[in-house]
This record gives structure tokens, C-alpha cells and sequence, in this order.
């Protein structure tokens, strides 16, 4: 393999968007949280300076040590997340934290790192098969191992964000019948929600009849659609039970609120009707910096956290709101050209782990915030404050463009 300058090779495109991102988050958790007694904008200023001695030691590391070490650390990974039941920390009723003093570090952001190595050295075997069940089922048990340990944290929020890697299983050969069957379980779950069980299993019956009347072969059809319709309505009148039995009160008031079942703008709906009201009265130039007055008045709660994007689209608004945007799906877009130019296949797929990390949390969070999808706590990359989440993603690019800058696909 050869032994190329990183200096010379890396991919300063990808380099120059994270500093943009990395520079305009903390000039919104400064605008934030100015007028905060805590430091805040003072610590995230820390965190973001120790990311570039992290950033030397992650460049420093040759390649291959990412791919031959990625079981163990994995393994690590996975014993940092069972410690938290017993040595964590519990802040908000989650115990997802280890505390040091007054200082905490949150495992679940490193363990999408790891995941991702473990899931690109599994791929990466010449011997996989996507399209054998037993190879899909190992597959998705290294990326439901890490879920397991997060969900009784509790942090459904962190644990959503392992459904990325269907997206890279997919591009690696995975059936898209997945894809599909999942997509059209979402859709079903929430038409449940809306309408009456009845209703839905209608409308399911006349697209199958559809389906299955424009279809050539009628005899062959007919038996899968029956089976079909009787699995979508087993589902279907099992959503109530699920939704009022499996989750919580919280989860169920916050997607009553988004379904518009329930109005309470005091009370649950109050984080996202202030969100909505910060981000609209931005207009289309923003009110300027330090000069909003929703982020000034402290009424978006966690406003440099989780909703770090509000303060963004008051001071900013759609024109800075859409240069956001677009830093960020020019990141996506890049690390995607730079996987498909990888010659090894753990190169590629890793970097599509990468890519598909960071388009759940972007998508998620920006979702959220415009009250299109329930507030779960999903973090924005690069700009919410966190030093955990900063480095975790931080460690996730540049493992990436350490593969890359040191063409780790030449022997």
C-alpha cells in the first residue's frame, strides 16, 4: 500500500463544509445561549477546540487499523453502552452518561462509529450475500445490538438513528421488499392513527385489488394478495394496542400533537409551537444576528440543543436557513462521490454509513423542529451543543477521510 501525504490527499472540500458547519453551530449556541449563566457557549467553545488534537489522532492512525481492529471496537463500544446501567449517570430521566466530575461523555454518539466499522468489516467479506437470509439476519444483528442497549436508557431518539444503516444494507444488495415493508408500515401506523382501522384496511384492499387485477398472472396473485390483506389487517388493529400500551404517555401526546388530535400549546405542544413561531418570524432575511427576539426571551426551550435550528431561521431566516441546508446536503452528497470512488468495498460501505448517519440526524432534527415529525431528541450535526456529539460525528468524517486521503484501497 502506498504511504501517502494526507496532508496532500485528503479531501479538503469535506474539510472546509465541516468547518463552516462547526463555525456557524457555535455562532448560534453562542446567540443562544448569551444571555445563560451556565457557559455554554463558552464549553462548546472548548469542545470544539479539543476536536483538533482528535482530529490529528484520527488522521495519525494508518487506515488499515480502522479495518483490522473494527470487531473490537466494536466490542468496546458495545461494553461502554451495558456500563451505563451500572456506573451511568441519569440527567432527565435518561441514564445515558458516564460523569466525571462535572464532566459527562455520552457512549451512544461513539458507538455509531463503531457500528459502522463493524457493519462496513462484515460487508466487506468477499463471502456475503445480501440476498441470504442468514447473512441479512447477522447484518442486522450488529446494528440492533447497540439499539438494544440504548432503548432502556431510555433514548429512542439515539436508538432511531441505527435505522440509517438499512439505507446502506440496501445499497449493498439488501432485497428492497425491506425498504419497502418498512416504508409501508410507517404509512400504515400513522393512517391508523388517523382513521378508523376499517377505513384503512379498505383503502389497503382496493390498492391490492388494483395491484392485482393489472397483474398478468391472476392465479398467482390471488392467493399472495389474500395473504397480504390478512397480514395488514392483523397489523392494523394492532396499532391501538401498541400505541396505548408499548408507549408511553409522552410519546403518545407528542405524535397526538403532530397528528393534530389534540391541541396544547402549554403543555406538550409547547416546544414545537414556539419552534414554529421563532422560525416564521424570521421572514426571509432574518432578524439579525443576535437579534432574536424568541431566542433572546429563552422561550424555545432547549433551544441550543436539540433546537439549535430555530435560532438559525429567526436571526437568519430562509436565506440562511437554505444556506444551512445546503452545506449540509453538499457534505451528503460529497462523502457519497467519495465512497463510490473507494476501489476496497469496507472503504465504500463505511463511507455510506457516514453518509446515511448524518442524513438520518439532518433529516430527523430539521423535521422535528418544523413540527413535521415528533420531537424525539436528535441532535443537529455540528451545530448542537454537546461536545460527545461533536466529537462522535467529528470521529466519523475524519475516519472517512483518513480512508480515503490515504487511499486505503491501494495495495
Amino acid at each position: 500500500m502506498k504511504n501517502q501525504s494526507v496532508k496532500n490527499n485528503i479531501d479538503w472540500i469535506s474539510v472546509f463544509i465541516y468547518i463552516a458547519l462547526v463555525t456557524l453551530g457555535w455562532l448560534n449556541i453562542y446567540s443562544s445561549s448569551l444571555l445563560s449563566t451556565d457557559g455554554t457557549y463558552q464549553k462548546q467553545l472548548i469542545f470544539i477546540c479539543c476536536t483538533i488534537p482528535l482530529i490529528f489522532v484520527v488522521l495519525f492512525v494508518d487506515g488499515k487499523f480502522y479495518e483490522k481492529y473494527a470487531s473490537i471496537i466494536f466490542g468496546v463500544s458495545l461494553l461502554s453502552l451495558a456500563g451505563l446501567f451500572l456506573f451511568g449517570k441519569t440527567i432527565a430521566g435518561q441514564r445515558c452518561w458516564y460523569a466525571i466530575g462535572s464532566f459527562t461523555l455520552q457512549p451512544s454518539e461513539f458507538a455509531k462509529a463503531a457500528t459502522s466499522l463493524a457493519l462496513a468489516k462484515y460487508l466487506s467479506d468477499t463471502q456475503i450475500n445480501l440476498k441470504e437470509t442468514n447473512r441479512q439476519i447477522q447484518a442486522l444483528a450488529i446494528m440492533l445490538l447497540p439499539v438494544i442497549l440504548i432503548l432502556p436508557q431510555p433514548d429512542p431518539g439515539s436508538a432511531l438513528i441505527y435505522s440509517a444503516f438499512i439505507l446502506v444494507l440496501y445499497r449493498e444488495g439488501l432485497p428492497s421488499w425491506y425498504v419497502w415493508t418498512a416504508f409501508i408500515t410507517i404509512v400504515l401506523f400513522v393512517l391508523t392513527l388517523v382513521l378508523e382501522p376499517y377505513a384503512v384496511i379498505g383503502m389497503a384492499f382496493i390498492v391490492l385489488a388494483i395491484i392485482h387485477f393489472k397483474g398478468r398472472v391472476v392465479d398467482r396473485n390471488i392467493i399472495l394478495s389474500g395473504i397480504l390483506l390478512i397480514l395488514i389487517s392483523g397489523f392494523v388493529f394492532s396499532v391501538d394496542y401498541v400505541f396505548d400500551n408499548v408507549f408511553k404517555q409522552h410519546h403518545r401526546d407528542r405524535f397526538n400533537i403532530l397528528l393534530g388530535k389534540t391541541v396544547d400549546m402549554k403543555g406538550i405542544g409547547y416546544n414545537t409551537n414556539q419552534s414554529e413561531i421563532a422560525i416564521g418570524s424570521g421572514g426571509w432575511i432574518g432578524k439579525g444576528f443576535l437579534e432574536g427576539t424568541q431566542t433572546k426571551g429563552g422561550f424555545v426551550p432547549e433551544q441550543h440543543t436539540d433546537y439549535i435550528f430555530t435560532t438559525v431561521g429567526e436571526e437568519w431566516g430562509f436565506a440562511g436557513s437554505f444556506v444551512v441546508i445546503l452545506l449540509f446536503v453538499s457534505l451528503l452528497l460529497r462523502v457519497i462521490y467519495l465512497a463510490e470512488r473507494q476501489k476496497t468495498k469496507f472503504s465504500r460501505v463505511y463511507g455510506y454509513c457516514v453518509a446515511a448517519i448524518l442524513f438520518i440526524h439532518f433529516f430527523v432534527n430539521i423535521a422535528m423542529v418544523i413540527g413535521i415529525f415528533p420531537t424525539i431528541g436528535v441532535p443537529l450535526p455540528f451545530f448542537s451543543y454537546g461536545g460527545s456529539g461533536l466529537w462522535g460525528f467529528t470521529i466519523l468524517l475524519f475516519i472517512f477521510l483518513k480512508m480515503d486521503a490515504n487511499k486505503v484501497n491501494e495495495w
